[in-house]
């Protein structure tokens, strides 16, 4: 198990560039099998889990190549069918959460996949229902062999169909996107998920001959043509790694300035962490996070505490919610935050009262936080990361503590950001990885 070494209290100054998008890049490179051309992506990031899902492409068949530092090219002329049905595919699959995005393509492509049940993050259940509802809806037969532990999913010829999703899924609506270009007639998805990263893919299926309308609404019209063409694309910067920053930056009471954030496609992020009190200036397409010695939760104009809570987008992404919640520990005043989505993902707090914060843990869902108003600091702490985003939470708290901490389990880290701690090293951080 590799661990970080923590000395907390040094603050950060400079410029730091976002990774590309780890939400958005997974289900792009699933894509990349609809088509036998080549389609060529930018702004890759160099993460676990981006690498694994290449590397489980390359098993497959398809001819991946490295082209620049963040640029790779796919081409799935010969995808190898039988290795699908392999105890070593299903094995892969079944320890990488994006290799569900494989069944749109495989399916609407090829006619059939093969899938177990995928790992990825320990946050509660995480339903799958969205994903094969939709597309058996399409004519897909879905049959799970219990002694193997998998999913077995086949259609002759998948046929658009209306349907109206039971929840607003971004990785369900993508799966179901990428079977429905090549099925015969229109399909209409309505409570589709309008992520950016899901507009993203579907701009880029629409430069591939797709015909899709509605992106960035709930309603997503495609109409299914016979083939796709290769393409290129580049990955948006990732909106999970900006908030960190802004997070880290009010934490540590630092001036940072993140680079190239793609401001349009950050929704209501900047404006969750003004609530907090941090300031932010947009400068063109950065943003630039002044040293504060204080920040000041707002209160709703009735007088209430202060509720930040996820939503499907344009809401909040629930990603951010662990480093808000991290960042309102050093706050002046409270905040309920309420975690909707994921009955897991608020435990890691107990780590956090540990190190001396100041939270209420209501149930698994909502947390209320009284913050310290930097008046003490957290005490530097032995903890682990159960996943990816508690874990740069953490990582957050232990970079502002007093004294020593040790975060264990970093490959969660790892799985969605790159080189985490030379970038904030060659900022003023002092992590050390053993």
């Amino acid at each position: 198990m590799t661990s970080f070494v923590i000395e907390g209290g040094h603050k950060l100054r400079g410029d730091i560039y976002p990774q590309g998008a780890k939400n958005e890049v997974l289900q792009i490179i699933c894509a990349t099998l609809l088509t036998s051309e080549e389609v060529t992506v930018h702004n890759i990031p160099d993460i676990l889990d981006v690498n694994n899902l290449i590397q489980l492409m390359r098993d497959m068949g398809v001819t991946v190549a490295k082209k620049g530092v963040s640029t790779y090219s796919f081409k799935a002329d010969s995808v190898d069918l039988s290795y699908l049905e392999s105890d070593e595919f299903l094995k892969k699959c079944s320890s990488l959460r994006g290799s569900v995005m494989l069944i749109g393509p495989m399916v609407g492509r090829f006619g059939k996949a093969m899938i177990s049940k995928p790992g990825g993050d320990k946050i509660g259940r995480r339903r799958l229902d969205t994903h094969f509802v939709g597309i058996q809806k399409l004519g897909a037969d879905f049959s799970y062999n219990e002694e193997r532990g998998v999913y077995e999913i086949s259609a002759s010829q998948l046929k658009g169909a209306y349907m109206l999703l039971d929840e607003a899924s971004v990785t369900g609506t993508a799966n179901i996107v990428m079977a429905a270009v090549l099925a015969q007639g229109v399909t209409t998805i309505y409570n589709a998920a309008c992520e950016p990263y899901l507009q993203q893919l579907c701009k880029m299926l629409n430069r591939m001959g797709a015909k899709i309308s509605g992106i960035a609404s709930n309603l997503l019209t495609i109409e299914g043509i016979d083939c796709l063409g290769g393409t290129e694309h580049t990955v948006l910067p990732d909106m999970i790694e900006v908030g960190s920053f802004i997070g880290m930056a009010a934490m540590t009471k630092s001036e940072l300035c993140i680079k190239n954030v793609s401001y349009e496609n950050l929704g209501i992020i900047p404006e969750s962490f003004r609530r907090l009190g941090i300031e932010l200036e947009q400068r063109g397409d950065d943003i630039f996070v002044p040293s504060q010695n204080s920040y000041q939760i707002e209160s709703f104009i009735d007088g209430s505490i202060m509720t930040i809570a996820d939503a499907p987008w344009p809401g909040l992404t629930p990603d951010l919610l662990s480093v808000l919640l991290v960042v309102a520990t050093q706050a002046k005043g409270s905040v309920l935050i309420h975690q909707k989505m994921f009955e897991s993902r608020l435990f890691f707090v107990d780590k956090l009262i540990d190190m001396g914060a100041q939270i209420i843990l209501c149930d698994p869902h909502r947390a209320v936080v009284i913050g310290h108003n930097h008046e003490f600091k957290l005490r530097g702490g032995n903890m682990t990361s159960p996943d990816i985003r508690a874990g740069i939470a953490l990582l957050i708290a232990a970079m502002s503590a007093e004294g020593i901490s040790r975060i264990h389990n970093i490959e969660q880290i790892d799985r969605g950001y790159q080189n985490i701690e030379g970038r904030l090293n060659a900022l003023g951080a002092r992590i050390t990885r053993i």
